[in-house]
């Protein structure tokens, strides 16, 4: 039956179903095959896979990063990043490392992280010099860096899966995410450098000052999103409606960039998103169980026992798995199939969940912008107007640079666990 389900799935890929239809049939055929158990499983898998309150968190989020893109936040946030660090040599590309972490730290999405600082930055980029396959290659990175910021809804849907505190995992990525875009950043610098890209003026202090007054309500909402989960006043779910009523006072009556008609689009928009989201979780949740009835993770323990010596092996082939799966599966398919298959080899074998968590989101980041399948690959790119091809050639330094500072999260955990417990979570 394992070999009946993984079959049908990865054929009906093939064949250009969609992820979520793909797992629905393919776990059809195994409860057709199997005759025992009623096909009424499906709906209430699917159901059950989606009903839980954690989840709540992935529309309001989702909702609250379009808030922040259309309601001016995320102009103002790249504004303060390009005097902060624009003065130095390569400093264009380091604004769009910075802006990521000030814009991912609202957003929540990879995706809309791409998305927004590629309509911003990618075409300021190119009037300074940079080719549009290496501005392209530059915002992929920062992106892909910037899922470790939270909120993250990866870390969002593998807490509500393994009932891991969302709380410590957000503040788990703190630490690992500024390592990874002080990396990307030096790499940055040693290439303009080398190639000899334009120094732009140092933002004088008026001009400073100007850009902490004109993000100060930018800024301002993380502050109150980070301060209300850790000072326990509201829960991470809680904290995402707080973003999506904070961007709406914030784009409309802070910044007056907000009208209503655009606040009825970006709902209709959101509940698309949320929809195929959800619609993935559910099936998703019915094909994990149906390998899990099949006893395939224990099979996947022996395998991994035969070949691996302990965790240091395993985590080093999870990194693998997810980066190969998340690249062919857009990131979360792959979540929702390979947690729920590694994440008892990982207790089993001593690793920590909320390392295991922040590492599996670094992957995460790296294959959505994975040659030459990754989603957001395909979004720098067209924004850029070039091709994955060409783009290619100058992500793969980036990439990386990005597994390297992985395999430190891989094997260094204090670097993930020192803010959680410092802040006992």
């Amino acid at each position: 039956m394992i070999s009946l389900l993984l079959g049908a799935f990865f054929l009906l890929l093939l064949i250009g179903t969609p992820v979520a239809f793909a797992l629905g049939a393919a776990s059809l055929i195994g409860l057709l095959y199997e005759g025992r158990i009623p096909l009424t499983a499906i709906a209430a898998k699917i159901y059950g896979g989606m009903d839980a309150f954690t989840l709540l968190a992935v529309p309001f989020f989702i909702l609250a990063g379009e808030l922040m893109d259309i309601g001016g936040i995320a102009q103002r946030l790249i504004t303060l990043a390009r005097v902060l660090v624009g003065h130095l040599r390569g400093g264009l590309g380091m604004v769009v490392v910075v802006g990521e972490i000030f814009f991912s730290g609202i957003s929540g999405s990879t995706t809309a992280d791409a998305a927004a600082m590629g309509s911003i930055m990618i075409p300021s980029l190119v009037r300074a010099g940079y080719r549009p396959e290496r501005a392209a290659a530059i915002v992929s990175a920062a992106s892909g860096m910037g899922i470790l910021v939270p909120p993250c809804l990866s870390m969002v849907v593998y807490g509500a899966m393994t009932n891991t505190s969302i709380a410590a995992l957000f503040a788990a990525g703190f630490l690992p995410a500024f390592v990874m875009a002080a990396a990307l950043m030096g790499q940055i610098a040693l290439q303009a450098r080398r190639e000899g890209y334009p120094v732009m003026p140092r933002a004088s202090l008026k001009e400073g000052v100007e850009a902490v007054r004109e993000a100060f309500w930018a800024l301002l909402m993380p502050v109150i999103i980070f301060g209300g989960i850790l000072g326990g006043i509201f829960t991470p779910t809680e904290a995402g409606v707080v973003a999506v009523v904070y961007g709406v006072v914030a784009g409309r009556y802070l910044y007056r960039e907000l009208t209503w008609p655009q606040v009825g689009a970006i709902f209709i928009r959101s509940g698309r998103v949320t929809g195929i989201v959800m619609l993935l979780v559910g099936t998703a949740n019915i094909f994990a169980w149906l390998l899990t009835l099949k006893h395939l993770p224990q099979l996947v323990v022996e395998l991994i026992g035969s070949v691996a010596a302990g965790a240091l092996l395993f985590l080093f082939l999870s990194n693998l798995a997810f980066i190969l799966l998340g690249a062919l599966l857009d990131g979360l398919p792959a979540m929702l199939m390979l947690i729920p298959l590694l994440f008892p080899v990982a207790t089993k074998l001593g690793v920590d969940p909320v390392h295991y968590g922040v590492l599996i989101a670094a992957n995460m980041g790296m294959a959505l912008f994975m040659p030459p399948a990754g989603v957001g690959l395909f979004i720098t790119s067209g924004i850029a107007q070039t091709s994955v091809g060409r783009v290619t050639r100058p992500l793969a330094p980036y990439l990386v640079t990005m597994f390297a500072v992985t395999l430190l999260i891989t094997y260094w955990p204090g670097l993930v666990l020192a803010v959680p417990r410092l802040l006992n979570l």
